[in-house]
């Protein structure tokens, strides 16, 4: 069940700031930004096709066309187009280990055409990260181009610390918490994941923004409420910043993935999780959720947020907690920014198949390690689960 918190860009109204006047709901799994919250759900039935009466004319419906080619070369290159466009079909085949469709019976333009449809189709099957292959022509050469792309699906990667605090305090499951504790100190120094108690991150000044509004309006009887979550958000989180800092916990990290023992269901999910980070550790050991970040335009004119994309160093962060008045608040504000672009920023790999050497690299270390912090979200959910039922 995907437990990071979902949000619909362009679904929202722009929400009010929050005032004194009431405490929020606490918050559940983990909370929808504009809507409201949805897991991994099982997969849907197939829905009931419509089809038209019987009677109705669908003979043209089993001819079958070959696909448009959007732009013709110029009659005078087009041999040379072809054998450029070949070429840089049989690299594109090569590196992603596909037979491409046999087309040279085809005449000129439609022979490039159909094999590019089938290309494209034989990718999207075996690479679930493709979105689509394209032709481009550059110093008249001609050469396929793919594009693979990271679908976060608009959701806020923001993993609590204020679950795995207590967990270091609870004597049942400490070891679990130590095993988790080696997996965020990954995440924090290796895939550089922001943390909301550092400066120069986002969410460092949404909470800044949000101490400002409870000094500035009137005092009420929720004032204080207000307060103390603030101050332990600032508390919690440097204390538990000094534990992730503390590299022992990597050098560590396989002994104590080799000696833990589980004693249920939870203990178990809990070594799964750190096994996956550990494996990550150990498979890309200096890799960074960013390194395939798409590369920001400083020069544009003006700004458009519809045109604009929401930076993935806003919606990946360390957060102290996804429940509570703070969190509803910063949830709400986080909402009504974010409406304003027009999508969110994915990790992106573009390749170009001419005649320079192709890049053997894929987007799997990012397919993992957004699992990962799903996963984790998850689990601190459930703890928090545990610890309320044994509080009542």
């Amino acid at each position: 069940m995907n437990y990071a918190t979902k949000h619909y860009i362009g679904n929202h109204q722009v929400a009010p700031r929050k005032t004194t006047a009431a405490v929020a709901p606490t918050v559940g799994r983990v909370r929808h930004l504009a809507t409201e919250t949805k897991g991994r759900e099982p997969r849907a039935e197939r829905r009931t096709e419509v089809r038209t009466g019987g009677n109705a004319a669908d003979g043209i419906l089993k001819c079958r066309f070959l696909p448009k080619l959007e732009k013709t070369p110029s009659l005078e290159d087009y041999r040379r187009t072809e054998a450029d466009f070949y070429a840089s079909l049989s690299r594109l085949a090569g590196h992603y280990g596909i037979d491409p469709m046999q087309t040279s019976d085809f005449g000129f333009p439609y022979n490039m055409a159909l094999a590019m449809w089938d290309m494209e189709a034989k990718v999207k099957r075996t690479n679930k990260n493709c979105v689509g292959i394209r032709l481009v022509r550059e110093d008249s050469k001609a050469s396929l181009v793919s594009e693979e792309r990271c679908d976060v699906g608009a959701t806020l990667f923001y993993v609590p610390v204020v679950p795995l605090f207590l967990m270091l305090k609870d004597p049942k499951r400490k070891r679990a918490a130590q095993l988790l504790l080696s997996a965020c100190s990954y995440l924090y120094h290796i895939a550089d994941v922001p943390y909301y108690r550092q400066e120069n991150s986002y969410l460092y000044w949404q909470y800044e923004m949000h101490r400002e509004w409870v000094e500035q309006d009137e005092e009420t009887d929720a004032t204080e409420i207000y307060r103390s979550e603030l101050e332990k958000a600032e508390h919690i989180g440097d204390s538990m910043e000094r534990k992730l800092f503390n590299r022992i916990n990597l050098r560590v990290f396989g002994q104590r993935l080799d000696r833990f023992n589980s004693r249920d269901a939870f203990d178990a999910d809990c070594w799964r999780v750190a096994r996956n980070a550990f494996a990550l550790y150990t498979e890309y050991p200096t890799a960074t959720i960013f390194r395939n970040a798409p590369v920001h335009d400083d020069d544009h004119d003006g700004y458009d947020c519809e045109n604009e994309a929401v930076a993935m160093e806003k919606y990946i962060s360390f957060v102290a907690d996804t429940k509570g008045w703070l969190y509803e608040s910063l949830n709400d504000s986080i909402s009504s920014e974010f409406n304003e672009y027009g999508a969110m920023e994915e990790p992106t790999l573009v390749k170009s198949f001419d005649a320079r050497e192709i890049t053997a690299t894929d987007l799997d270390f990012e397919n993992r390690l957004f699992a990962l912090l799903d996963d984790l979200c998850s689990l601190f959910y459930d703890y928090k689960m545990e610890e309320n039922g044994r509080l009542n």
